[in-house]
């Protein structure tokens, strides 16, 4: 049984990083959508830039965090640094950008440009920070009888961080570039503090790395084919997780627009708080299931739950403003089981991937998990939507540029990804049962 420092430095860098992330993932794409009237092209490509460098950044600190054996350092430091590129984004304003480069049109798409930018250099920071060193750190200090009750902790902080947030953004006016200028200054330096304290906080955990390894061999040794050929369960629930992330990334860059400008849901705060704390509560449940059934026995009921999710989500929306409250019902029982089925699949792939990640090896895997959590859904996922979008609806702005309206498809495309991946896993565990047989 783990102390009471070790859960509350989970509980404390895992929160944290989480708000950082939804502000990025979720909000970011608000921002340049309401500042810069950002085209759903743009919003893909920032997504998938951003997975690249993730990518990138989690394969080459995490060796590095192996051949150190040390986690705490790019943990604290890696927050730290984190904090000042959140607090950056303060100074991407359109009107300090139109002073400079006068047309409308032009400074729209230079803050594009600039957000993209420092998107791309406040995901090194925050990958080296949570992606290598706190997840590799969570590795190590875990074991697999208490891993999936941790992984239950760490997969529902999105949700929370998404209420936190949510909650939070409630007193802003989004529309007003002052509202960014706080919001940024204020994430930036709740995570810049909670660096710092991490120093006294969180208790190392040393990953010894094998001497004969170098460090681009330590780089290079996930992709190895006989490496592959040893692990093989590891890399199979890669590639399973690579699609359940597909599926989220086709909605999740264009949830907030939707349900904000496509749905006209001005109090969407309102109406998915509650849905986010049961779902929090699900997830934390589902995480001690886990431990006590394994992956194949819990795997399939996030997915059921995500595909009800987005079947409800896409039937109903369309007379949501005609109809009023009675049809926002469904909506909310919609995003309660995506919620729900997007953090309990969550706890399940990654307590399944900690379990079979070589000991001693986390922080050169997690490299491999960012690829299959981030970089290919990132890369494909936003991709889809953009498809699936192509020739949306528009509304004209008051500075006369038009902006695009998400529509329910995305729900569609992402249900039909979801039900690829339960056919994989169905074959896969058809196969597994006929060779103990």
């Amino acid at each position: 049984m783990k102390n009471k420092r070790f859960w509350l430095a989970l509980v404390i860098f895992s929160l944290t990083g989480q708000i950082a992330w939804v502000v990025e993932n979720m909000y970011f794409n608000v921002f340049i959508y309401k500042m810069f009237h950002a085209s759903a092209s743009d919003i893909s490509l920032m997504v998938q830039a951003s997975a690249v460098a993730a990518t990138l950044t989690t394969i080459f600190i995490g060796a590095l965090s192996d051949r150190l054996g040390k986690r705490k350092i790019f943990m604290c430091a890696g927050y730290i640094a984190w904090g000042i590129s959140i607090l950056s984004f303060a100074f991407i304003r359109a009107d300090v950008i139109g002073g400079l480069f006068g047309a409308a049109a032009s400074a729209a798409s230079v803050g594009i440009s600039l957000v993209i930018i420092m998107d791309c250099v406040m995901t090194f920071f925050g990958s080296t920070a949570n992606d290598a060193a706190f997840n590799a750190w969570l590795t190590d200090s875990t074991t697999p009888e208490n891993r999936g009750a941790a992984e239950g902790i760490n997969a529902m902080m999105p949700l929370i961080a998404i209420l936190a947030v949510f909650g939070g953004f409630m007193g802003f006016d989004l529309d007003r570039a002052e509202s960014w200028t706080t919001i940024y200054i204020v994430i930036g330096v709740l995570v810049l503090l909670i660096g710092i304290a991490g120093f006294f906080l969180v208790q190392e955990a040393p990953a010894k790395a094998p001497d004969e390894l170098g460090y681009f061999a330590t780089i290079a040794y996930g992709f190895r084919p006989a490496v592959v050929k040893r692990n093989k369960k590891l890399y199979w629930s890669m590639l399973a997780f690579a699609v359940f992330n597909i599926a989220i990334q086709i909605f999740m860059p264009y949830l907030i627009i939707y349900y904000e400008k496509s749905l006209g849901m001005s109090d969407y705060v309102l109406i998915m708080a509650p849905a986010i704390i049961l779902a929090a509560v699900v997830t934390a449940f589902y995480g001690r299931l886990v431990d006590k059934k394994g992956f194949e026995k819990t795997v399939f009921g996030p997915l059921y739950m995500l595909a009800l999710g987005f079947i409800l989500l896409w039937l109903f929306p369309a007379r949501i403003r005609t109809e009023g409250l009675a049809m926002k019902l469904p909506v909310f029982i919609g995003s309660l089981l995506m919620m729900s089925g997007y953090l309990s699949g969550m706890a399940v792939f990654g307590a399944r991937l900690r379990n079979e990640t070589p000991e001693g090896m986390a922080g050169r895997f997690q490299g491999l998990r960012i690829l299959s959590q981030v970089l290919v859904p990132g890369l494909i996922g936003p991709a889809i939507g953009a498809a699936v979008l192509r020739g949306a609806a528009t509304i004209t702005n008051d500075d006369g540029t038009t902006s695009f309206l998400p529509n329910a498809k995305i729900f569609m495309a992402a249900l039909a990804v979801v039900f690829l991946l339960i056919a994989l896993l169905s074959f896969h565990e058809g196969v597994r049962r006929r060779k103990e047989d």
